[in-house]
């Protein structure tokens, strides 16, 4: 079976790379045994560019791959586009030896509205064609919103099946959420993965304080909210299932993280996440 590698997603480190700095966080994510990252929520800033290059010289950590939207999510959004900032991006990825680009979503005002989505494809396959006269490949990021059916089809097939150039990372809490298999799922899209996001889906407890009356509705609120990410092995998840699917399907990189890591330290979260897959048997994948 071939083997990938075993990375960190960067988005739950954004408070960490705040207080320490981009270059001594990624020296803590060395520390705990990871070798590669994907840079998310992190400033591309002329500053921060040099410290992830300088640390990816020195702790021998690959950018796995940088975070690019097509568009802003909502209109007067701040920050870098490929519609708006496209050579800098370029500029970015080559100055980090990188050669893969995901974009984290569909816009907002593109949810919910076929031809909105339709339109996004176009650009994106576009740009995934544009970049690959860079050397530079685009993938695309799933949540659940992307299991909307529009006349019997998945958006995310939608995106798939109207589109050549464009790839996909998978993620697999938010397969599980959006009600299919994220085994089969990462089967279904053999050939188009390269990136897959790796987080658990846990049930946790109800967190209601029953002492100040019943309440239903806050009550329901409350249940309807108990779906969590967890590290990867302490939810309900078939992490064994999903490695194998994905290294069979030709993805490169499994980037652990975690949306919420519900008041946790998030290194040590990345610490259960990298002990719990060294005892699966992927010790070697990291």
């Amino acid at each position: 079976m071939n083997k990938g590698k075993i990375g960190v997603q960067m988005m739950m480190l954004k408070g960490k790379a705040e207080e320490l700095g981009v270059y001594e966080t990624l020296r803590k994510v060395r520390e705990l045994g990871y070798r590669s990252v994907e840079v998310s929520q992190i400033p591309m800033t002329a500053e921060n560019v040099e410290e992830l290059r300088r640390a990816s010289v020195d702790f021998d950590i690959e950018i796995a791959s940088l975070s690019a939207a097509v568009e802003p999510m909502v209109p007067g959004m701040p920050g870098e586009f490929l519609s708006t900032h496209f050579e800098k991006i370029v500029a970015d990825c080559k100055s980090l030896d990188c050669s893969y680009l995901r974009i984290p979503m569909l816009p907002f005002t593109s949810m919910g509205d076929k031809e909105a989505v339709l339109e996004f494809v176009r650009q994106a396959d576009s740009y995934a064609e544009s970049l690959l006269r860079h050397g530079i490949s685009l993938y695309y990021h799933n949540h659940h919103a992307e299991f909307q059916k529009f006349d019997g089809e998945y958006l995310l097939d939608i995106i798939k099946d109207h589109t050549k150039h464009l790839g996909f990372e998978m993620d697999v809490h938010w397969v599980q959420r959006g009600g299919e298999n994220p085994v089969t799922f990462i089967q279904k899209y053999e050939g188009r993965i390269a990136l897959i996001h790796l987080k658990d889906y846990r049930i946790g407890a109800l967190n209601y304080d029953f002492s100040k009356g019943m309440d239903m509705q806050e009550i329901m609120n409350a249940f309807n909210n108990i779906v969590q990410f967890a590290e990867v092995g302490e939810g309900s998840l078939d992490i064994s299932g999903i490695m194998n699917a994905g290294a069979a399907s030709g993805a490169k990189y499994f980037l652990v993280e975690q949306d919420n890591v519900y008041g946790k330290d998030p290194f040590d979260c990345l610490e259960t996440s990298a002990n719990n897959l060294r005892k699966l048997g992927y010790g070697d994948w990291f």
